[in-house]
């Protein structure tokens, strides 16, 4: 993703709101986008999505944006730490689930608990993943696989993938056997099926933090940011299966 030049970055600071988010809310986000600029009357917010990892990089490189929305806590500690959001406007708003996905008209059935062995269910074909190391909804994955016990009988197996949209096509297309995304992902393409959600307890916590960046200019960043905080967003966000938090940071 390119940065423009001076003149393109100017403008999407001074008037554009410009939106980073992670790869799996494009279908929440967007609608509740449509939502506030119907109820607003303002330009739609241009929205960038991709991994929380590529973008918390792109923000440290420079990139223009006015707000961050992280699929995990790491990445906006991460942007935090290198002084690149205001810690006052951050808010835990989101949680999620993640399941293991395969194409819809698969008949397989299976249970994810520990001693699950995926690499049968698996066969010849691969497991389409998120980047392990980077992306969020890997990460949490290899932590879930690992907990489970099956993730060194499917490490050679993985199928790794730039972002978690990424890794759903793979499955959606039958490139791969099966996949592991978040829950709202697979609401969201009607190809693919959710076989079995991951124990809560054998991943951490997968939450989606959100703020303002420390560079924004734009008028419209908190008032957007704090919208989405209120009602009417909450039906887009459940309708794809995202649970509510609504927390500011430091709330336990």
């Amino acid at each position: 993703m390119g940065f423009g030049t001076a003149v393109d970055t100017a403008h999407a600071q001074s008037k554009e709101l410009v939106v980073f988010a992670a790869a799996s809310l494009k279908n929440a986000l967007d609608d509740a986008a449509a939502t506030w600029v119907k109820e607003t009357g303002k330009p739609a917010p241009k929205i960038s999505y991709a991994a929380s990892s590529v973008l918390a990089k792109q923000l440290e490189q420079g990139a223009p944006a006015d707000i961050f929305f992280s699929a995990d806590l790491d990445w906006m500690d991460y942007a935090a730490g290198k002084g690149l959001i205001r810690n006052d406007s951050r808010v835990t708003l989101l949680a999620n689930r993640i399941g293991l996905i395969a194409p819809a008209e698969s008949p397989l059935t299976l249970k994810l608990a520990p001693g699950v062995d995926l690499a049968a269910a698996l066969g010849e074909g691969r497991l389409a993943m998120g980047n392990v190391d980077s992306v969020p909804a890997g990460k949490y994955g290899k932590a879930a696989l690992e907990k489970l016990g099956a993730w060194d009988k499917v490490k050679d197996k993985i199928a790794q993938a730039d972002n978690v949209r990424a890794a759903l096509l793979l499955v959606s297309r039958g490139e791969a056997p099966l996949g592991i995304v978040y829950t709202t992902d697979a609401a969201a393409d009607p190809k693919v099926k959710v076989v079995a959600t991951f124990p809560q307890d054998s991943h951490p916590p997968i939450l989606y933090p959100i703020a303002v960046t420390k560079e924004s200019s734009n008028a419209d960043a908190q008032g957007f940011l704090t919208w989405l905080r209120g009602t009417t967003p909450r039906a887009a966000f459940e309708k794809q299966g995202f649970t509510v938090l609504n927390q500011p940071a430091g709330a336990s």
